[in-house]
């Protein structure tokens, strides 16, 4: 794992990815660097515009690769149904899903289907698309893995179960952090419950440290550059990596033999560096609270998994 980096992924050929929110930044560095070592790669994204631009950009940069554009909007549950239901059409099996879109520390706001927009973007539209393309896994399984993109802001706070969408008091930052714990705490119960089906599916986690991307860019425009903005605004300058190397981990947790369901991965230095396993706050390996989160989100997406609880 030492100096692990893009040349190091195994070859692809034959397999089918979906990455979301991969018209630019980490995600789009994901989408390329499958696409180079020959997988057929599906760009997710909210933005038809963009979306098709980063297919164009994508073919341009690795000429011969099969790269191809579909909407989706995850904060909108019927497109997430439309996503899944347009890739099932076209495909009949899918090796890899990257979780990569995400929202970050936006002032409070909601999804149109009413949850919190932090919440309902990076764990609820997850959840649901998961779930929906699962059918697509199983019939690639085993080697099919699901790659799940969190933060090490996920420290700034456990999951409040009894009060998802942030009814009770916002604050930016900790919602933020709550939503990427919902993240690894998804990973954490998918895998068990993936495992007690014998699907031979891995699901993993990775974080790419801090890396300069539109993520922190827009984070850092929000509410008046206040202390929190301002050091992600510095640190952007001094301490950030590129979105090359801030997407390694991911591509490490999606590709590399010998990775482990419920791993997670981020850089070596913890916010620069090649991947290495990384540190995870406790809360994020609770067997009880992660099936409380997973039961209310199949319950708040309407998605259920079929997957045994053990």
């Amino acid at each position: 794992m030492p100096g692990w980096n893009a040349e190091n992924i195994p070859d692809q050929s034959g397999r089918t990815a979906v990455v979301t929110g991969a018209n630019s930044g980490i995600g789009y560095v994901t989408a390329r660097e499958l696409a180079r070592r020959g997988a057929d790669v599906v760009l997710a994204c909210r933005s038809a515009a963009r979306g098709r631009a980063a297919v164009v950009r994508l073919r341009a940069e690795v000429p011969g690769a099969v790269a191809e554009f579909i909407p989706l909007d995850l904060a909108d549950l019927a497109s997430v149904r439309e996503f899944a239901h347009v890739h099932g059409q076209r495909r009949r099996s899918l090796d890899l899903l990257v979780n990569n879109a995400g929202v970050m520390a936006l002032p409070y706001g909601k999804t149109a289907d009413g949850f919190e927009t932090q919440f309902g973007v990076n764990h609820l539209g997850h959840f649901a698309l998961t779930g929906l393309l699962l059918p697509q896994l199983l019939s690639a399984a085993p080697g099919a893995r699901i790659v799940t993109v969190s933060s090490g802001f996920h420290a700034l706070g456990d999951v409040d179960l009894d009060d998802l969408n942030g009814e009770r008091g916002y604050r930016r930052w900790i919602a933020y952090g709550r939503s990427k714990t919902a993240g690894l705490l998804f990973t954490h119960e998918l895998a068990r419950r993936l495992e007690a089906a014998g699907s031979g599916i891995v699901a993993a986690a990775a974080h790419p440290g801090y890396a300069s991307t539109n993520l922190h860019a827009g984070a850092s425009l929000q509410e008046g550059h206040r202390p929190m903005s301002r050091l992600m605004g510095l640190g952007a300058a001094v301490l950030a990596q590129p979105a090359a190397s801030g997407a390694l981990p991911t591509l490490y947790a999606a590709t590399a033999p010998g990775v482990r369901p419920d791993s997670f991965y981020g850089p070596r230095l913890g916010w620069r560096g090649a991947p290495a396993p990384s540190w995870r706050a406790k809360w994020t390996l609770d067997d009880t609270s992660g099936q409380r989160l997973w039961e209310a989100s199949e319950k708040l997406t309407s998605v259920p998994y079929g997957l045994p609880a053990r």
